[in-house]
This record gives structure tokens, C-alpha cells and sequence, in this order.
């Protein structure tokens, strides 16, 4: 990493700010038990699905979740091992 390189740090800063929303870290950590359509995620964090479709495509235009559709649902998952390890990071170091 070179810390002349503006634009790889402009883009860790919005990396870490999307992160910075407790509501979608609310549901990647929902996603964390497994792929999980709107209405499930909304049912697990009594939201409606207007608000959680809002978050849900904040994440997924910074590669945070991926979805594939199924029928009429789309169904969402953490896109990759990576945004699963920094949320478990982040949880046991501020937990310790």
C-alpha cells in the first residue's frame, strides 16, 4: 500500500464508511447465518422493507452482499469470506 495513493485511501474511507452504519451492520451480521430474502431480513430487524431495501442496495454497490434471484424473491449474502472476517474483528475487539 502506498500512502501517496489518494484514491485507494478515498476508497477505504468509504469502505469503512458504509460500515459505519449500525443498520447495515445490522443485516450483515443477519446475513452472517446464511443467504436470506427482504422479507426475512425485515422480519428479523423489524424494519420495514422500504428501509432495508435502501440499505441493501447501499451495500451492494460497495461489493459488501450479493443476490441471485430465486423465482420472484432475490435472495442476499455476504459477498465473501473478507466482509465476514472484518466483522468478526471488529465484534472480538470490542469485545475484549
Amino acid at each position: 500500500m502506498n500512502i501517496d495513493d489518494r484514491h485507494l485511501f478515498e476508497g477505504l474511507g468509504l469502505f469503512f464508511k458504509t460500515l459505519g452504519d449500525p443498520t447495515r451492520l445490522r443485516i450483515l451480521y443477519a446475513l452472517e447465518s446464511g443467504e436470506m430474502c427482504v422479507n426475512c431480513i425485515c422480519d428479523t430487524l423489524h424494519m420495514s422493507p422500504s428501509a432495508v431495501s435502501h440499505q441493501l442496495r447501499i451495500l451492494k454497490d460497495r461489493d459488501l452482499i450479493r443476490s441471485r434471484r430465486d423465482g420472484k424473491s432475490v435472495i442476499y449474502s455476504i459477498s465473501d469470506e473478507h466482509v465476514h472476517d472484518i466483522i468478526s474483528k471488529a465484534y472480538e475487539h470490542l469485545i475484549e
